[in-house]
């Protein structure tokens, strides 16, 4: 199936000094593409660090294509581009938006100091972009059913307060993906516990697809001692290409910086 233009997946692996090589794994959202994130990608490959955006799969196609995946395809796809990494890298940091932040947070949890695959000091942190962990949508309730019968509601892409700037993404939001979604968000929920490593935290005020409640679970049940927390207040969901997208580089590229020192 052909990819959609510029949802190519990202790879840039640079050299370093021994000892200072630093990877950065960052995810894309539900129906998204790397596109949304090429520009966080950019900043922090000129900063000296190693990036790889997969492109999740069922995403960047058609997305009826996204209806044949679970969340478990979408994360193994992270798991192998983790590992790839960790084979080229001394540390990695790893970071992702809205769907993104999701699977960063299960990754955290299961390769944290407290996850069944620590990996030590060589997972530095996460930064996260409007994570999604739960809804309030009234209409959430009927997800379980329509998923059966209906193929997918109306998109969510395009939550962008900068005018003249387009996602690259689905325009249909596909429902069984979206069921299947759910299952990781109680997944994710129910393991922040084990979420113990520094986290990078932004939250746009004004947020059309990801409501303020996951912030508040994330925040209210990670195990980490080290959380710096940020509201960007003029921007909205996909805060990468908007208004504060040059305060989200160069703040994850100093919080990088000053977690890898020495």
């Amino acid at each position: 199936m052909p990819l959609m233009p510029g949802a190519e997946p990202f790879e840039k692996l640079v050299d370093s000094p021994a000892g200072r090589r630093v990877g950065v794994l960052l995810s894309h959202g539900f129906s998204g593409t790397p596109a949304s994130m090429r520009p966080w990608a950019d900043a922090l490959v000129e900063a000296g660090h190693s990036v790889l955006v997969p492109r999740l799969p069922g995403h960047g196609t058609r997305w009826q294509d996204m209806n044949l995946t679970r969340w478990q395809d979408w994360y193994a796809e992270l798991e192998r581009a983790l590992r790839r990494l960790l084979d080229h890298c001394d540390q990695v940091v790893l970071g992702g938006m809205s769907m993104g932040g999701t699977l960063a947070i299960r990754l955290t949890e299961q390769y944290g100091p407290h996850g069944p695959a620590p990996l030590g000091d060589r997972l530095v942190g996460t930064m996260l972009i409007n994570p999604s962990l739960a809804t309030e949508r009234k209409d959430a309730v009927l997800l379980p059913l329509a998923q059966r019968f209906i193929g997918s509601f109306p998109g969510i892409a395009g939550d962008i307060a900068k005018p003249g700037i387009e996602e690259i993404a689905y325009d249909r939001l596909p429902l069984k993906a979206a069921f299947s979604l759910r299952e990781l968000w109680a997944l994710a929920r129910n393991d922040l516990g084990r979420f113990t490593s520094p986290l990078l935290l932004f939250q746009s005020a004004t947020d059309h697809v990801v409501e303020a409640v996951s912030s508040r679970i994330l925040l209210g049940g990670v195990g980490s001692d080290d959380v710096s927390h940020h509201l960007l207040t003029r921007s909205f969901h996909v805060a990468t290409l908007d208004y504060d997208a040059p305060y989200i580089f160069q703040t994850s590229v100093r919080w990088i910086e000053q977690r890898t020192r020495g």
